[in-house]
């Protein structure tokens, strides 16, 4: 009878999924409420917007990239739906017109400042934390220059809609918001794309090995650009989010939102050398991020900040973890 052999490269993900198993029984121990449905739910509701962007950042990760400019296109594109909104009807008497016009600029934006990222690092061989990190002043800057003030959304026909048509009624005063099934979407499709395509198997042997990559006649470049233009789609639509839950949208929002991005990624077991990792596990790094923020605003004597430092002491063992199991893996590939 053959012994059962766990995959290493499962260990990472296994171990986010245990430490939100973990910390949420620690709080349903420590709190009546803290098992109800509605924590739960507001868990992704709070976090949706976050999630979406940690998808687009996975991707990135996976190819051995880095993508700086998250948070700066969340806040530039929420400013700009605002901004939009708030203005006289483009069309006479159809105000719904500037909410859809909107939408579907700022997240072309996201796609074309997405691309063009891609084609700077490819096209020049610069380096991805250069480039995003000149996007990330750029579009904040953008921001600053379509209002450099708080814009709130009221009574827009489309966002009512979206609140409150499309969200499904679950049981008196809970609902699950358009927002997170957005998300789910979204989430779904990007594990399919990375795990069943050709273009998501490309991305991971770029991560892996770039040279050999190339060697094997896999298109470089074009996989490069590509996953760049699908973060910033990521991070584009995660501001569209960020302003439905909001309903406001401020050119200083999200500022750092890019690190928790990278965070949620790395503790969902993504490698930050790239070529291993799940998109998967960016949602359990989400729920992780999300979960210690629920717990210490439960508690209610601990101060906020308290989850930056258990954040950065869980990054700092996830990134131990995957050092451990990198060596493993090399000196088993060695001896055979």
């Amino acid at each position: 009878m053959k012994k059962f052999k766990f995959p290493m490269r499962y260990v990472p993900i296994t171990a986010t999924i245990l430490v939100f198993l973990l910390v949420y029984l620690i709080g349903i121990i420590s709190f009546p409420n803290f098992g109800s449905l509605r924590v739960f739910l507001d868990l992704f509701t709070d976090n949706a917007y976050l999630g979406i962007a940690a998808i687009g950042t996975a991707l990135v990760i996976l190819t051995g990239g880095i993508d700086l400019s998250v948070g700066s296109i969340i806040a530039f594109t929420s400013i700009l739906i605002a901004k939009i909104i708030s203005m006289k009807p483009l069309v006479e008497g159809h105000p719904a017109y500037n909410a859809l016009f909107a939408i579907a600029l700022a997240l072309v934006i996201g796609i074309l400042f997405g691309m063009l990222q891609g084609w700077l690092i490819y096209n020049f061989s610069l380096p991805p934390f250069l480039v995003t990190l000149a996007g990330m002043f750029f579009i904040r800057g953008c921001g600053f220059i379509v209002s450099e003030e708080s814009i709130g959304i009221k009574n827009d026909p489309v966002f009512d809609f979206i609140q409150k048509d499309l969200s499904v009624t679950l049981d008196k005063g809970l609902y699950l918001r358009f927002i997170v099934m957005l998300y789910l979407v979204v989430l779904v499709i990007a594990i399919v794309f990375s795990q069943r395509t050709r273009a998501g198997r490309n991305i991971y042997a770029i991560g892996d090995n770039e040279l050999a990559a190339t060697l094997m006649g896999i298109p470089v470049g074009r996989t490069k650009i590509m996953t760049y233009t699908i973060a910033g789609f990521c991070s584009a639509l995660a501001g569209l989010v960020y302003a439905i839950y909001l309903k406001a949208g401020n050119p200083l929002n999200c500022v750092g939102l890019e690190m928790d991005a990278i965070a949620a990624v790395v503790i969902g077991g993504t490698l930050l050398t790239g070529g291993v990792g799940y998109v998967f596990g960016s949602l359990f790094g989400v729920l992780v991020l999300g979960l210690i923020q629920t717990l210490i605003i439960f508690d209610g004597r601990i101060n906020s900040w308290w989850t930056r430092i258990i954040v950065g002491l869980l990054v700092l063992v996830f990134i131990f973890m995957q050092n451990m199991i990198t060596k493993i893996s090399k000196s088993k590939s060695k001896s055979h």
